[in-house]
């Protein structure tokens, strides 16, 4: 591919969110950073959260995984639903009635300070991690395909990144965001039904056909039936709602946009709109991927060993420049949707759960703005070094471990919540931080020797395992009273 079309590209794209960025920063203080003055339209925050929701992994790994899994992921995104139906009805009105900036401020009003503090350094483990390896994923992609042709050090790369993101989200933070969102959303499905649109053309058929051809393949198989298997379908439905409930309702990155709509019914509706069109979308990116296996097998194409190249090697290699393009452009928006508002909420809980900046009374507004930026500037410094971490690593056994560890961290977060709103028993909080670390070594250790012993292979419901460990352990943590 031309290098001076994929760098306008990046330069165009690139300058649009940059001219999001001014019109929204104007006037823009620390509330803006936070909470968007609590005045985002709740129709653009449901469009924008559609894009944020997928990312960089749902993008390149799940057209990828049709190759193994097929349609099973579906049974999951039903499971969403569910998940979604609990965050409108019952933490939103919690959040909204508490008027939280930081949804984990609620752990200190149930429980205490250990609690708050606990649960605040958890997501912001897991998210540093969890928010590296998407952008880690998609930078490298871009490394390994365009810019390891011309010399670019891969570090470069994800410096120049990392700093664009810090330039246009420095000043209004989530108030940019919101709006940027729109734009990444719409890229990124426009590059999925273009590639379909191209995919077809390369087989001479026509888009219908295509679609017709990813039914009647193996690929379009959604149900497991098999108990034993780790997409069984029950326990993917199961595993779906967790997940939503617990890494989107429990997750400051992702609540952080809710919380910004004008009032708590806006915020319902804009989660509910957000939730149902994820449904079509998800069958969009995996009929996308059945199509891309089925347009190798056209091709003759060897499938990669990594099932993750397969999108990038088809639509760069084998679809010509303007489909090359295209594909960039996708991965540009989910690159870009997933990193900005991660380095937001990372900059939000440091800011107000580990640093208490909207409580320093010795501070100005000035002087909290100051420390904010700082606070920002030093979380993305954190997460270029965990992305440059794991391209030393390079090893995907590795990384994924590391990337499952961060999931176990959220089990701690379900555990809390469950027991706080679900129960009034008060805990002896200087406990808590010791009930958190051991869950999750608990959890990890049925992990792994549950295959060994029994036979039996824990997918996400570990999560729920997890959960359950907390909630036993401060039930055995009660105040006698």
């Amino acid at each position: 591919m031309n290098p001076f079309w994929i760098f306008l590209s990046f330069i165009i794209y690139t300058a649009l969110l940059f001219a999001v960025s001014y019109f929204t920063s104007k006037g823009a203080n620390n509330d803006s950073f936070f909470r968007a003055n609590k005045q985002s339209p709740w129709y653009v925050v449901a469009y924008g959260m559609i894009g944020a929701s997928l990312s960089g992994v749902t993008f390149i790994s799940v057209p990828g995984s049709v190759g193994k899994s097929h349609f099973s992921y579906l049974v999951m995104v039903f499971g969403y639903l569910f998940g979604y139906w609990v965050i409108i009805k019952v933490l939103l009105p919690l959040y909204y009635k508490l008027n939280l900036t930081s949804i984990y401020s609620y752990l200190q009003t149930r429980f205490g300070i250990k609690a708050y503090k606990s649960g605040a350094i958890y997501f912001l483990i897991s998210r540093v991690i969890g928010a590296s390896f998407r952008m880690f994923l998609v930078v490298s992609v871009l490394q390994y395909f365009v810019l390891d042709y011309y010399g670019v050090p891969f570090f470069i790369t994800v410096g120049a990144f990392i700093l664009l993101i810090l330039l246009y989200t420095m000043k209004a933070g989530i108030k940019t965001i919101v709006w940027t969102d729109t734009l990444q959303t719409t890229f990124m499905l426009a590059s999925v039904v273009l590639s379909m649109y191209f995919i077809a053309d390369g087989m001479d058929i026509s888009i219908s056909r295509l679609l017709q051809e990813v039914k009647n393949s193996e690929y379009s198989q959604a149900i497991v039936t098999d108990w034993h298997h780790p997409r069984f379908f029950l326990k993917q439905f199961i595993s779906g709602m967790f997940i939503t409930i617990v890494m989107t309702g429990l997750d400051q990155d992702m609540m952080q946009k809710n919380l910004s709509c004008r009032n708590l019914k806006e915020a319902q509706k804009n989660m509910t709109w957000m939730s149902i069109s994820l449904v079509p979308i998800n069958l969009l990116f995996l009929s996308l991927g059945a199509a891309l296996f089925i347009f190798a097998g056209y091709l003759n194409v060897e499938i990669p060993a990594k099932a993750d190249q397969l999108f990038p090697l088809l639509a760069i290699q084998n679809m010509g420049i303007v489909s090359g393009i295209v594909f960039l452009i996708g991965l540009i928006a989910a690159a870009y949707s997933s990193a900005d508002s991660a380095l937001t909420s990372l900059t939000t809980s440091m800011s107000v759960d580990i640093f208490n900046l909207e409580k320093r009374d010795d501070l100005s507004n000035n002087e909290k703005v100051k420390w904010r930026k700082y606070i920002h500037f030093g979380v993305s410094f954190i997460v270029f070094l965990v992305i440059i971490l794991f391209n030393l690593i390079n090893k995907d056994s590795v990384i994924n471990e590391l990337f499952k560890v961060a999931g176990f961290t959220y089990g701690p977060l379900l555990g809390m919540f469950a027991f706080g709103l679900f129960t009034k028993i008060k805990v002896k909080d200087r406990l808590i931080p010791f009930v958190v670390i051991l869950a999750p070594i608990i959890s990890y250790g049925f992990h792994f020797y549950t295959p060994i012993l029994f036979g039996y292979h824990f997918g996400f419901e570990i999560l729920l395992l997890n959960g359950l460990i907390t909630f036993l352990g401060l039930l055995g943590i009660r105040e006698k009273n």
